[in-house]
């Protein structure tokens, strides 16, 4: 395909935002969208009533500013780099959506609030990340606030999540009493609040600021330098190869409200964040700079467009070029579908897209043909990448239609909705009863509104509470071992699946039944 392709594919870097609601990543993304000139005014992002930040409101920013979002992919140009962001729901009740994004990603970015340190879901997306060893980079969030000292969030980053970290920069006071940071990376102090051309001073030979400088007399600047001090005799070194392999995170402290410390954080992010890597699939490795075209479906977004009733498959490429109107095989349906219809998710508007190449994320407008972890592939070599996590739901209701004459809809609904992956449907082996299961319960909320405003189906929902589901790791089971204890179900692809009433129904039923194989797929990732 020749250098300009391999320059293309290495240019891209493609990765996602993880952080506990209210740490600040909309206001982060929307600042990085600044500097790429994907749009043209930040302004704060406010939720209506409380004042505080959006939580990660995506749909908040896109009335603001008419970006588009809801795509949750956005993509702008920033010093010969192409930057694919991909947007992470903050909402737990969401992870599942969240681990499938991460698999799509060569890199994470972690943002941290510094008055409330690492928080329970960034530890819960920290550990995917680590479990596939994608390199993350550490935004410390919210100087301009008071928080926990510095050297504190340092030393919880190490313990709770067990990776090395190395400050690029450190912050000379918080709150009300923040001066700037001092850029080890740079060698310069970066003023806070201060006109553009004061904004950098260079450091000399020693680290330290030459002549005379209003900075010096600040108690905090000599408190910064003790600081530093204490990290270049103590602290880990830095090391590329680290950060690469995901042992090593880069550190940055800043302020995304205030945009500081944001262009900094994105031109060093960009020297050391990888380009698409290779990827393992049935046949091995698949090289990102292979002419062959392939990739896989990692989200699937229905009724983007109300007026169109529209759904999108998102799709990463992974290797080779995409054209519009490409044919490709989907090894899973053994068949080849022409790509007639892309979008990509660049700056204000959806494009249609005409070409990306490995490491971009296109949609493809999709009529109920494809399933997340689709692999789509060209050429004899008809491989299939690594199967996506698929969690294990913990809460369950049955589910019926309130008006038997919607039936059609009501089916209609169900399925399209199953298909995007936020909820799993199963039915009952003897009543044939459909049960819907989820990882939180504000899945099942989402799904009664989307029913009733989308497909015009209201829907009955029976609370079932939680249950241990296993899949069973055999094709036959004897149907007469169900009981309300432990129920017989079938999931979509008709395989059974036991779901027990609690950790005891479990035990009692593998002593009673050591011959029937039980499994749970969040197992099989570790």
């Amino acid at each position: 395909m020749g250098n300009d392709f391999k320059k293309e594919v290495l240019s891209r870097r493609t990765f996602a935002i993880i952080s506990h609601p209210d740490a600040g990543k909309t206001t982060l993304t929307e600042k990085l969208l600044l500097f790429g000139g994907a749009i043209r005014d930040a302004g704060t992002v406010k939720a209506k009533k409380t004042g505080k930040f959006a939580t990660s409101d995506w749909m908040e920013i896109e009335k603001q500013r008419g970006i588009s979002v809801t795509s949750s992919v956005m993509q702008f140009d920033y010093s010969g780099f192409r930057v694919n962001i991909l947007d992470t729901p903050g909402h737990q009740d969401f992870s599942e959506d969240t681990y499938r994004t991460l698999m799509a990603v060569d890199s994470a970015v972690m943002i941290v609030d510094s008055a409330k340190g690492i928080e329970d879901q960034t530890i819960k997306l920290f550990k995917v990340c680590r479990m596939r060893g994608i390199p993350i980079f550490t935004f410390i969030n919210k100087l301009d606030r008071q928080g926990k000292p510095p050297l504190e969030l340092l030393a919880e980053l190490e313990e709770v999540l067990g990776i090395e970290s190395y400050p690029m920069n450190w912050p000379i006071g918080m709150g009300k009493e923040f001066l700037g940071i001092y850029d080890r990376y740079y060698n310069r102090v970066e003023q806070f609040r201060v006109d553009e051309d004061a904004r950098y001073i260079p450091l000399n030979d020693d680290g330290e600021i030459d002549g005379d400088h209003k900075l010096k007399s600040s108690g905090l600047y000599e408190q910064t330098l003790e600081e530093i001090m204490l990290l270049n005799e103590a602290g880990n070194d830095f090391s590329a190869e680290k950060v690469a392999a995901g042992s090593l995170t880069p550190v940055f402290f800043g302020s995304a409200l205030t945009n500081f410390g944001v262009q900094t954080f994105l031109e060093t992010y960009l020297q050391f964040a990888p380009p698409p890597k290779a990827r393992n699939s049935s046949i091995g490795e698949i090289d990102p700079l292979s002419d062959q075209f392939s990739g896989f479906i990692f989200k699937i977004q229905a009724n983007m467009n109300p007026a169109h009733r529209d759904r999108i498959a998102f799709v990463r490429i992974c290797s080779g070029k995409f054209e519009r109107g490409m044919t490709v095989n989907v090894p899973r349906l053994d068949k080849q579908l022409k790509l007639s219809q892309s979008t990509s998710f660049m700056a204000e508007e959806r494009n249609t897209v005409e070409e990306a190449v490995s490491g971009d994320i296109i949609g493809l407008y999709d009529t109920g043909t494809y399933q997340i972890g689709d692999t789509l592939t060209t050429g004899k070599n008809n491989f299939q990448y690594e199967r996506l996590p698929q969690f294990t739901p913990e809460l369950y209701v049955r589910v019926s239609a309130k008006n038997v004459m919607k039936q059609k809809s009501f089916y209609k609904g169900l399925h399209q909705l199953v298909q995007e992956g936020a909820i799993q449907l199963f039915k009952t082996v003897k009543t044939d009863e459909y049960l819907l299961g989820a990882v939180g319960q504000l899945q099942f909320e989402v799904f009664e509104h989307r029913m009733r405003n989308e497909y015009n189906a209201e829907v009955l929902m029976e609370r079932m509470g939680s249950k241990i589901a296993r899949w069973i790791d055999q094709d036959e089971v004897d149907e007469n071992l169900s009981s309300t204890r432990s129920l017989l179900v079938k999931d979509r692809y008709e395989h059974y699946v036991f779901l027990f009433e609690n950790d005891f129904a479990l035990r009692w039923f593998q002593e009673k039944n050591p011959n029937v194989k039980l499994y749970n797929p969040m197992d099989q990732h570790e």
